[in-house]
């Protein structure tokens, strides 16, 4: 019987979460999955349990710091030593700039880069005194030169390669890993923000050097492996996967 080892995602009600929870599932781990929205998260528990694994869902407001905090306590509680955390929620409402109410951009920021260090602070805790583990912060193609109506999505998203350095760089000697992922435009929900959504596919694959769509699963096939015993000597990197959009 193996060792009980738990992973927790956020945003696990989405496309990108839900293939990163199976994906862990896969290789070993039972998994705890958060998404604000509780009706999300029934497929991706039937998506963790077809591999064997224990699925935990935790509905819960990532803008909610305290309840943060409880979930990475309950996950441990019920699945067993926290090994690894994927902050991948995330948020984007799409406005110009210069239209941006502050309340608009302080949820943002509450979803996409405070529950991240919340998260993240933490699960390491908890790893620091259970033999260290993996954190994997998901950040975005469009830190790469800006995204229109976007400013403040970007921003975030850039916060979270620079919360990956700094905290590989701290949390090292504790044996914990800490990298970061950045998707390219994989198709999701997030595509409805586009008014012009062939127009979209075609923008998208006209910059791409493979021309085709991203699967979720390849997203979590790198994941997988930045949480694996196989990256055991990464830490502080962000992996590209955007079909070679970005190559620098």
């Amino acid at each position: 019987m193996r060792e009980p080892q738990a992973a927790l995602v956020t945003g696990a009600g989405g496309a990108l979460g839900r293939a990163i929870a199976a994906r862990l599932a896969a290789d070993g781990h039972d998994v705890a999955v958060l998404d604000r929205d509780a009706g999300s998260l029934e497929r991706t528990v039937e998506e963790v349990e077809k591999t064997g694994a224990r699925a935990l869902a935790l509905a819960v407001d990532l803008r909610d710091a305290e309840a943060v905090g409880k979930a990475v306590v309950r996950t441990v509680a019920e699945l067993g030593p926290l090994r690894a955390l994927v902050n991948n929620a995330a948020v984007y409402p799409s406005r110009p700039f210069l239209d941006v109410p502050l309340a608009e951009y302080d949820e943002v920021v509450a979803v996409n880069q405070r529950a991240y260090w919340v998260a993240a602070q933490a699960a390491a805790r908890h790893m620091a005194s259970a033999g260290g583990g993996a954190i994997v912060n998901v950040s975005s193609i469009t830190v790469h030169g800006g995204w229109d109506s976007l400013a403040a999505y970007v921003s975030t998203k850039g916060a979270a390669v620079a919360l990956t350095r700094a905290l590989a760089r701290e949390l090292g000697p504790r044996e914990i890993r800490v990298n970061c992922v950045s998707p390219g435009a994989f198709p999701t929900a997030a595509e409805e923000i586009h008014e012009d959504p062939e127009g979209y596919r075609r923008f998208v694959l006209d910059r791409q050097s493979l021309k085709r769509r991203g699967r979720p699963e390849e997203l979590a096939a790198v994941v997988s492996f930045l949480t694996g015993p196989d990256s055991s000597f990464v830490t502080g990197q962000c992996v590209e996967v955007n079909g070679g959009w970005v190559m620098a």
